[in-house]
């Protein structure tokens, strides 16, 4: 017989209360299938289909699990094992699937009687009578806390492993950014990698003086800081506590944890936090708190990276990945900062090196002088040849051209020694030879570590011209171009500087009107695919056919067609003795100009002169206007950059195109002039005078001017100029912009 509804039932002989009945039956199998449901080690729950579930029956397996026997689960609902980490989401899915009289599977952390945690696989399933009504609910439980533990390890793990290699990528990513130093923004780049898989927000703080927000790297703002005394941790500081001092002073190693909205006594802690009142977001978990690491380059820590946490604020916010990935960065960027830093040093240091040392020309009355220089790498500030043209008295002029072998500056460094020497012994005498035996004299005591050639050359005034005496150590010879052809001075030779044993000799030629006297370095001629004597006949070939009728023409000529591409440094000073019944312009030559001036007022002067002679010698209108242009281009390059100057003119076919160098990027600004003061005005007279425009050139800008006699005319009627730019040329900043 089947009983129609659930009741308690016997069980066995003892009559164990254990035991519920759902579908009463007399099968003999039904004392065995409740022994099956006690003995199982799967949790059994049977609750009844009531509101709020309550529990009727349970095994032995589930009182093993949770350590709650029948009678203290009897009545209860099945949540009595939730607890405060009991994810509510998927317990809510059995009921939900109660109200759909459906099976479910879920997994929920339960807590066991004496409180410990463990997850428990549950699968509900409901229990209908013989009409189909849903009268109880089984539920199956299983203790799974290994499995998943074991999961969740193994979910650890791959997410350590995926953040590994995401923080690898991200420092290998700021490394590949770091290789472009010269980028403005290469810093903000960095900051926004490390948003939002590292931290929430990030900036970079150098310490030039007091921490300054910066984008890039700008060696240009940076000072070398003044030695700073490193001081105990022990040692208290004047004025309080200076967190971000001390952390700046490598009195702690941070990082460390920062306050931005408290008040800070003062210092750099106070200053950092008065600037990251504006720049770090609001924070949703109260008052702002930041980390503030060191910058640390390798001998002082040269600024800070100021990052907000993802999760939460502080130190606490940051876990160990990280940790190491912001340690990782920052070491980084400290190489990075520290060799820019002291590449920006060396740089100012050969700068000044190159200052004192760079080839002079004194402006010689009645003698057409044109000099070159350029050292054999576009990177190179110094080398080691060097020229000098002295005025020694109105009727005395020394030309000297020098070589110091190698390319670095400890071969600018023995260049300067001699060149001070030899103009120290010119102006003692005249004679060639007798100061080169001075020379060795002194050379060989101050045991200059560089062998170096030269060659000196007197130029004395004469009724019939120029008496030239020279003497040369180790040098290639001077050549003399004129009427006659070209003559090679290969006389008074002698061994290298400090090597002579006395005696060294002098020889003579003589200039007249219309000769030009070559002195050079082996750069202008030696090659890799030809012979020191094949550059040399080459030389002289090329100057028995020049066109120019000036020396810089002359000059142009002949690295046009020997130096387009030099392998060494190359030095060149060409001496014309002018020749007044000659035409101003020549004949198919080179119609370009290029002079090496050093940053001194000097130079402008000398500019303006250059000028003038090319435009007679071109026969081009509007010199007036175009020495006036050329003062202020090369004054402002005197002014406002720094290096030497190079100076550049071209003959346009309707005019002259002038173009000046300096190593300052910068570019120039055209002004209505500065109150209170005289100035401003130079670059609107430029425009009044031609056009105008700049683009940078290697590390520094070259600015150029074009001037064309309808230009100056229409100045001088005060109408603007206007024109397009030089063919060939994509000028940028035709409005210069500040």
């Amino acid at each position: 017989m089947v009983n129609r509804g659930p009741r308690p039932f016997a069980g066995d002989a003892a009559g164990d209360p254990r035991v519920v009945q759902v579908h009463g039956t007399d099968d003999p199998l039904v004392p065995v299938r409740d022994r099956a449901l006690r003995a199982a080690e799967v949790s059994v729950v049977i609750t009844r289909a009531e509101p709020g579930a309550p529990i009727v029956w349970v095994n032995d397996a589930f009182t093993r699990t949770t350590g709650y026997t029948l009678a203290e689960a009897v009545g209860r609902s099945p949540s009595f094992l939730h607890g405060p980490g009991t994810d509510l989401s998927e317990a809510h899915r059995i009921g939900e699937a109660v109200r759909a009289a459906t099976s479910t599977t879920v997994t929920v952390l339960n807590y066991r009687k004496d409180g410990s945690p463990f997850w428990n696989q549950v699968s509900v399933s409901p229990v209908p009578d013989a009409d189909g009504a849903v009268t109880h609910w089984v539920g199956l439980q299983v203790d799974v806390t290994d499995q998943v533990r074991h999961s969740a390890a193994q979910q650890e793990s791959i997410e350590q492993e995926r953040r590994a290699r995401t923080g690898l990528a991200l420092v290998s990513q700021v490394s590949d950014l770091l290789s472009d130093v010269d980028d403005p923004y290469v810093l903000r780049e960095i900051a926004a990698l490390l948003r939002p898989d590292v931290v929430a927000w990030s900036g970079f703080f150098l310490d030039d003086g007091g921490l300054r927000a910066v984008d890039g790297i700008d060696a240009a703002h940076h000072h070398a800081p003044a030695p700073r005394r490193r001081r105990g941790a022990d040692e208290e500081r004047p004025g309080g506590a200076d967190p971000v001092q001390d952390l700046l002073d490598g009195v702690v190693e941070g990082p460390i944890e920062l306050a931005v909205d408290a008040e800070h006594p003062g210092g750099a802690t106070a200053a950092l936090a008065r600037r990251l009142r504006a720049a770090v977001p609001p924070c949703a978990h109260g008052p702002r708190s930041v980390v503030v690491h060191a910058v640390q380059g390798r001998r002082r820590v040269l600024g800070a990276l100021v990052t907000v946490p993802r999760q939460g604020d502080g130190l606490a916010g940051l876990d160990q990945h990280a940790r190491t990935v912001l340690y990782l960065v920052v070491r980084r960027v400290g190489m990075a900062v520290e060799n820019v830093r002291l590449y920006a040093r060396e740089h100012r240091l050969a700068e000044t090196l190159q200052r004192a040392m760079l080839p002079e020309q004194a402006e010689i009355r009645d003698l057409d002088v044109w000099t070159y220089y350029a050292p054999a790498s576009g990177h190179a500030q110094v080398g080691g040849d060097w020229y000098d043209v002295l005025q020694v008295s109105p009727d005395l002029v020394a030309v000297v051209v020098g070589d110091v072998v190698g390319h670095d500056v400890e071969a600018a460094a023995a260049m300067g020694q001699l060149r001070s020497v030899v103009r120290s012994y010119v102006f003692d005498s005249a004679d060639p030879g007798a100061v080169l035996d001075r020379v060795d004299q002194l050379v060989s005591g101050m045991r200059i570590p560089r062998s170096a050639s030269l060659v000196l050359a007197t130029l004395a005034r004469r009724d019939d011209g120029w008496h030239v005496r020279y003497s040369r150590a180790g040098h290639l010879p001077p050549l003399v171009m004129g009427a006659g052809g070209v003559v090679r001075l290969d006389e008074a030779g002698g061994p290298l500087v400090g090597f002579g044993s006395g005696g060294r000799g002098t020889a003579t030629a003589h200039l007249r009107s219309g000769d030009v006297l070559v002195l050079y370095t082996d750069g202008l001629i030696e090659r890799r695919d030809r012979t020191l004597r094949d550059g040399l006949d080459a030389l002289a070939r090329i100057g028995a056919g020049t066109r120019g009728t000036d020396a810089a023409g002359v000059g142009e000529e002949l690295l046009s067609r020997l130096a387009d591409a030099p392998e060494d440094d190359v030095a060149v000073v060409v001496v014309r003795i002018p020749d007044p019944g000659a035409e101003p312009t020549g004949n198919g030559a080179p119609r370009r100009r290029r002079w090496s001036l050093p940053s001194e007022p000097a130079s402008i002067a000398r500019a303006r002169h250059a000028v003038v002679r090319t435009c007679q010698a071109w026969g081009i209108e509007g010199a007036a206007s175009a020495e006036l242009v050329v003062s202020e281009l090369v004054a402002n390059a005197v002014m406002h950059g720094w290096g030497h100057v190079v100076l550049r003119l071209y003959d346009t076919g309707d005019g002259l195109q002038i173009e000046v160098e300096d190593a300052n990027p910068a570019p120039p600004v055209a002004t209505d002039g500065h109150p209170g003061r005289v100035g401003g005005f130079g670059m609107r007279i430029v425009e009044r005078l031609g056009e105008w425009g700049w683009r940078p050139s290697g590390e520094g800008k070259l600015v150029w001017a074009r001037v064309r006699p309808q230009d100056f005319r229409t100045a001088r009627s005060g109408r603007p100029a206007q024109g397009e730019a030089p063919p060939g040329e994509t000028p940028q900043g035709e409005t210069p912009q500040g």
